[in-house]
């Protein structure tokens, strides 16, 4: 078999999400967040004193009837062996979320503890609604998840949106 030339594939993830909302009954388009400076910060220690934690779009309670639509801390000790993440819009044709690890890391992590890259892995995670308005992630959600941070003495921050 003659080697054949790799052609990359581009999933056109925000013209499909444009659609997405169109066919929800959405009329104006979503309008992208966008920041002149990018809103992260270096740590203020070394990495192997730092506690990490997670923030998920991921539904970590596939049981509610109801979707959660404000943000929330849960225990790590409560994370579920797969997250619900029917709800959500992503391109479910070319990828999938069978591997929890892929969006939701609590294994690596806990093993960067072992190894003493760094300090712990905090109590909880964070999970942050996908939503139509940044005004409530803005204004409700990220203070919420800044705040538990804070509470939790958390230095870094993983942001792993579906």
């Amino acid at each position: 078999m003659k080697d054949q030339e790799f052609v990359p594939y581009f999933v056109p993830y925000m013209e499909r999400t444009r659609l997405f909302y169109r066919a929800q009954g959405f009329e104006k388009d979503y309008v992208w967040a966008h920041f002149e400076a990018t809103p992260f910060s270096k740590p203020e220690k070394p990495l192997e004193d730092c506690v990490v934690t997670v923030v998920t779009t991921a539904v970590a309670h596939p049981k509610i009837p109801k979707p959660i639509r404000k943000a929330e801390s849960i225990p790590f000790t409560e994370t579920p062996a797969q997250f619900d993440t029917s709800e959500l819009a992503w391109d479910k044709e070319t990828t999938h979320t069978e591997d929890r690890q892929s969006y939701f890391p609590l294994e690596v992590l806990n093993k960067l503890v072992s190894d003493g890259v760094i300090k712990s892995v905090s109590e909880r995670f964070h999970f942050v609604p996908t939503q139509y308005s940044q005004g409530a992630t803005i204004n409700d959600d990220a203070p919420a998840i800044a705040k538990a941070c804070k509470k939790d003495e958390v230095d870094i921050a993983l942001l792993i949106p579906l």
